[in-house]
């Protein structure tokens, strides 16, 4: 009956997804059918780890990201875990071969929310890398099903898009981030010099991600490319919204992109060319 077990497994971290995230779910959904259960499960074990550093603040956050990290590896070594997200994980990561060293990449930036609350541009770069572009890296790991010269092909461009992602995430959660957790994530920028100059110069950077990444949305196998596609332009439309937006408004408000919004990108990328 082990496969009752995979399949509840499975939902879990689909249910994951679709709780924390109706964007992430949606795009994946897009997604060919042989796609969907491992992303979904590289979606929820990356969430219960950022759970454990932004929200479990009455608890010894260090000893349960090691311990996280502890069974993570376990459940790789051995083939099994009790704890269905990570039993989904390490299906995927078995099944599909993805990198042990982009795991370990990501572990290193979660634990960097637990002892920086400043970046210079080293440990910005390092951070991203680990908490953004390694998770672009193992769903383009998925997507390529074993072949190497075209994930090769396309790494750059996953870990432009993972960067992308992860800085608009930076820039719709100032507010947050900073009141709630005490971090900023930009490096030299505090409520002192957070004006529309500093913002724009932010926001060049994100651009250029953007151009890079949309290249390689482009060239994704068929059975990837939609999907990948529309939680682009999820994050381009999210992107628009608060660069419209003012230095003060960011610290005032999450900016969001609504519902009928969301669907209106769904409808103008099925009338796109990404499909051919």
């Amino acid at each position: 009956m082990m496969h009752l077990f995979h399949h509840v497994s499975h939902r879990c971290s689909k249910a994951t997804a679709e709780t924390y995230s109706t964007s992430f779910a949606a795009a994946i959904r897009l997604l060919h059918k042989d796609l969907r259960v491992p992303v979904y499960s590289i979606y929820g074990f990356v969430r219960f780890a950022d759970e454990i550093v932004d929200s479990f603040h009455h608890y010894d956050k260090a000893a349960l990201l090691q311990e996280f990290e502890e069974d993570t590896w376990k459940s790789i070594q051995q083939g099994i875990s009790l704890n269905p997200i990570l039993q989904s994980f390490q299906q995927a990561v078995n099944r599909h071969q993805i990198d042990h060293s982009l795991i370990r990449a990501f572990f290193q930036s979660m634990a960097m929310d637990l002892t920086r609350s400043r970046h210079e541009q080293q440990s910005y770069t390092e951070y991203i890398y680990g908490s953004a572009e390694v998770v672009g890296l193992m769903c383009l790991t998925v997507f390529c099903e074993g072949d190497t010269k075209l994930f090769l092909q396309l790494k750059p461009y996953a870990q432009s898009l993972g960067a992308a992602f992860q800085k608009v995430n930076f820039l719709r959660d100032m507010r947050a981030d900073q009141q709630q957790l005490q971090r900023i994530y930009f490096p030299g920028i505090s409520t002192l010099n957070w004006n529309e100059s500093s913002k724009q110069e932010i926001e060049k950077d994100i651009e250029m991600d953007f151009e890079q990444a949309y290249k390689g949305v482009m060239l994704l196998p068929l059975k990837a490319r939609f999907g990948v596609y529309v939680a682009y332009r999820y994050y381009w439309s999210l992107f628009r919204k608060i660069r419209r937006s003012t230095p003060a408004a960011i610290m005032e408000k999450r900016i969001r992109i609504p519902n009928y919004h969301k669907a209106m990108i769904l409808v103008g990328a099925r009338f796109s060319q990404v499909l051919q």
